[in-house]
């Protein structure tokens, strides 16, 4: 069993090898060289694994490209996998996430977008379809744009329902429970401390959402100051932020096979945005957020870099591997649930975006 490791930059794509340990690597790339790779996916659910990026040309715009020989040769839709409706009267500005569908749905991928949209292919990522049920929703004109952009940065495909979860800056938690045709938000207990007055229905600054593996109802949510859990599908949302050294970050990741754990990176405050005393380090719940111990033996001191939201991801081996990608150009990873980290690459451009995949 192999592991390929996708790393987006701000100026390229690096693919990263692991034929046994998931602890020494074999780094190749760059890839779609100087292009910004905001979004990766490796889908795996096929003959041949494919590999797919969202790649902003500083010349042509934004795309989505694939390579189904792990990067040796890249393709690419005729005049874009993604473009909006003519009466729409939007562009592509940024494909922020790609997101395979489970197995069961083996052509299906979904890509969050910006401006604010939703997108599902048929077709393993050659061809989109923009989701008319959110695009059409009556709060979309008031969703405001984060500091990175109105990015739909986080969609959760239920694992055996109709069910799909987004997430996005600056509107929030937003469910459907049929496919994606009806959307509602679901955003009660988050907090806007950005805000006057309690908060709303819509409209929270949400940094990223990860589901538990027991149940796809709990899910984990690192919010612009705070992080919340919800038992109940996102209906109502509980702080689970105590134990941290700070309650601001932006990835959340939950193991795909045990229950109850997470990981997520803390930073202090809004405005420094840099690890807690300058040491980079993950901090892990077993207790679905109950308690939170710090783990991360060989990630670095002195560290005054940032960790984005799609620059940590985790496997589905056992133990869970956890990968974590910074904006000094670090990526690290774990094969021990985050107990220790091992050196991937380093020197790189701005890490954006983590994703990996099991190879037979």
């Amino acid at each position: 069993m192999a592991d390929v490791l996708a790393i987006g930059t701000r100026k390229g794509l690096w693919l990263a090898r692991s034929d046994d340990d998931r602890r020494t690597w074999r780094l190749d790339g760059p890839h779609l060289v100087a292009q910004e790779v905001a979004a990766v996916a490796v889908d795996v659910r096929g003959a041949a694994p494919r590999v797919l990026a969202g790649v902003q040309y500083g010349h042509w715009g934004p795309t989505v490209t694939w390579s189904d020989d792990l990067g040796a040769t890249w393709s690419e839709t005729d005049e874009g996998a993604i473009r909006f409706p003519a009466d729409t009267g939007a562009a592509l500005a940024r494909v922020w996430q790609l997101r395979p569908d489970v197995a069961a749905r083996p052509g299906v991928v979904w890509a969050g977008c910006e401006p604010h949209s939703l997108w599902r292919s048929d077709d393993g990522g050659v061809s989109f379809t923009l989701v008319r049920g959110l695009w059409d929703h009556p709060h979309r004109p008031t969703w405001e744009p984060g500091a990175g952009g109105g990015a739909v940065h986080t969609v959760l495909p239920h694992p055996a329902g109709d069910r799909v979860v987004v997430a996005m800056s600056t509107g929030g938690v937003y469910v459907s429970e049929d496919g994606a045709g009806g959307w509602e938000p679901r955003n009660r207990g988050i907090t806007t401390s950005f805000l006057p007055g309690p908060p709303p229905e819509y409209g929270q600054c949400v940094h990223k959402v990860a589901v538990d593996a027991a149940d796809p109802d709990r899910m984990y949510a690192q919010n612009h100051f705070g992080v919340f859990r919800t038992d109940d599908a996102g209906a109502s949302w509980t702080s689970i932020a105590e134990g941290l050294p700070a309650d601001f970050g932006f990835p959340v990741a939950a193991s795909p096979r045990t229950p109850g754990t997470a990981w997520v990176v803390p930073l202090v405050a809004d405005a420094d945005r840099t690890p807690p005393g300058g040491r980079l380090r993950v901090h892990r719940t077993r207790d679905a957020g109950a308690s939170w111990t710090e783990v991360g033996a060989g990630l670095p001191d002195a560290s005054w870099t940032a960790v984005l939201r799609d620059a940590v991801c985790v496997d589905d081996a056992d133990p869970t591997g956890v990968y974590v990608g910074t904006r000094d150009g670090c990526v690290w990873a774990s094969a021990d649930e985050g107990e220790s980290f091992t050196l991937v690459a380093d020197h790189l451009p701005d890490v954006l975006c983590v994703r990996t995949g099991r190879l037979p």
